[in-house]
């Protein structure tokens, strides 16, 4: 059989980082099938920062002259202002040359400023480098959307302060149960977004350690600083362990993680909307540049956003459970499935940032139907269970009062004769200990007004939480939306 010849076509590869051990450059659709350049392309200013801050460490080091830090780091930074400027036309010209965005930087780097940009790749591996760059983005993105979280709920307390005395009816199983008011409704996404602040926050705890001076998986062999190279990218700490550094991927998972938890918040929140701007609802209407009508039907108009949000928490939930598959089987230490990690990342951070500055918008422009929910809040079957507690004051105990107030509910309903019309006399046939200071509890505001512990729907209550929650967010920033 004749000796097959060397292939003598170009690959895009053919000048990859490891070509010294191969004598055939990557085969095209292989060289396809593993870029990750069309997408890490996000992390250049992370991968930057990085570099800059790794070139210092080598000149400290000793490895690098104070000429060769100065030369590599004036590249680097032209290299992140060419790539800060790149239009998206720009980028679809690119010739795809590089594996990621990582041996993108350092061939530009080669192409700039000669030989020496070799040398940044002294005691470090784009496994430590990599682990670095998602570190250096979750920093930053987490505290974007702690932002965003913030900035959503300055907006519902805005509105709440406004909607004290509103009152529509509380659900359970999607069915009336009692009347509360539309503020403490509002309250309660509020408090869902809290948990989910304080899961970002958490996370950023775990983040805080510098993974860089791990190598490929067995730490470095320069001697190079790590804790001085942790202080000069804001680490408080380094990580203890090469192995686990450069397959680690909590941090990644902790805030998809997270962020399905938000997205579930907010979608349980689009849900009560979606049907609160029904016509079988009535309660609210949003405004017509945050809707969309039909193609067909003229006389519709759609509550879309809100559509998307929810079903975009389908979207998140897959992300969450395609890194936790990933990594269910990876032994110690890097994988290249850890490629992987990126677009389930990338992709989320997007839509749940965009799901909350819509949902800022809706909270900020919504219009409440006030009068459809006094109407349905108006309902007297809203008030039994206050006909049952008001019992349980007079001494009966509540599983009796519970009992003759279904009574009472069924006399109304089969009569169609709504018993907060009822007279003293018609109501001590049901049970003697009915009372003329009854009526005063058998009212809308009444019912309100008597759940007024911590947490309860009372005006009182309601605007002790308001003032307790000003005053935390009062330091709080948040970005724009």
């Amino acid at each position: 059989m004749p000796k097959k010849k060397k292939s003598t076509n170009k690959s895009q590869w053919e000048s990859a980082a490891w070509e010294g051990r191969f004598k055939e450059a990557a085969d095209p659709d292989a060289a396809v099938f593993t870029t990750s350049f069309t997408f890490d392309r996000v992390l250049f200013p992370y991968d930057i920062q990085g570099s800059i801050a790794h070139t210092e460490g080598l000149a400290r080091a000793g490895l690098l002259s104070e000429t060769e830090k100065k030369t590599l780091i004036k590249g680097l930074k032209e290299i992140a202002l060419e790539m800060e400027q790149e239009t998206p036309a720009d980028l679809a010209k690119h010739p795809l040359l590089d594996e990621d965005i990582h041996m993108h930087i350092e061939r530009r780097l080669v192409e700039k400023v000669g030989d020496v940009g070799g040398k940044l790749h002294t005691g470090r591996s784009r496994n430590d480098q990599v682990a670095l760059d998602l570190r250096l983005f979750l920093r930053a993105e987490t505290a974007r959307t702690l932002d965003l979280i913030t900035a959503l709920q300055k907006s519902i307390v805005l509105r709440a302060e406004n909607e004290i005395e509103t009152f529509l009816p509380g659900y359970t199983h999607l069915q009336r149960a009692q009347p509360v008011s539309l503020a403490h409704h509002l309250l309660a996404y509020y408090e869902m977004l809290e948990r989910d602040r304080g899961r970002f926050q958490d996370s950023l705890k775990r983040l805080d350690q510098l993974p860089l001076g791990a190598g490929a998986l067995a730490g470095n062999s320069f001697g190079l600083d790590r804790k001085a190279n942790a202080t000069a990218l804001g680490f408080s700490g380094v990580t203890a362990n090469s192995l686990d550094t450069v397959c680690d991927r909590d941090a990644v998972t902790e805030y998809l993680s997270a962020a399905s938890m938000l997205m579930m918040h907010l979608s349980r929140w689009s849900e009560d909307w979606i049907l609160w701007a029904s016509a079988e609802f009535g309660y609210l209407e949003l405004p017509d540049r945050l809707s969309t009508g039909s193609s067909m039907m003229p006389q519709k108009k759609n509550p879309d956003l809100l559509e998307l949000i929810r079903g975009k928490t389908g979207r998140v939930y897959g992300s969450l459970i395609s890194i936790l598959t990933m990594m269910k089987g990876l032994p110690l230490s890097y994988n290249r499935d850890l490629q992987e990690d990126k677009e389930p990342l990338f992709d989320t951070v997007t839509t749940i940032q965009g799901a909350l500055r819509i949902m800022k918008r809706l909270t900020d422009e919504v219009h409440f139907r006030k009068d459809h929910m006094t109407e349905a809040a108006s309902d007297g079957l809203l008030l039994a269970t206050d006909l049952a507690d008001y019992l349980v004051t007079k001494g009966l105990p509540f599983r009796q009062a519970h009992k003759v107030v279904g009574l009472i509910v069924f006399k109304s309903i089969d009569d169609k004769s709504p018993f907060e019309t009822w007279t003293l006399t018609t109501f001590q046939s049901f049970c003697p200990l009915f009372e003329n200071d009854l009526f005063e509890r058998l009212s809308l505001k009444g019912a309100i007004e008597k759940k007024s512990g911590i947490g309860g729907t009372s005006l009182k209550s309601i605007k002790a939480e308001i003032r307790k929650i000003n005053k935390r967010l009062k330091s709080s920033k948040h970005v724009p939306s």
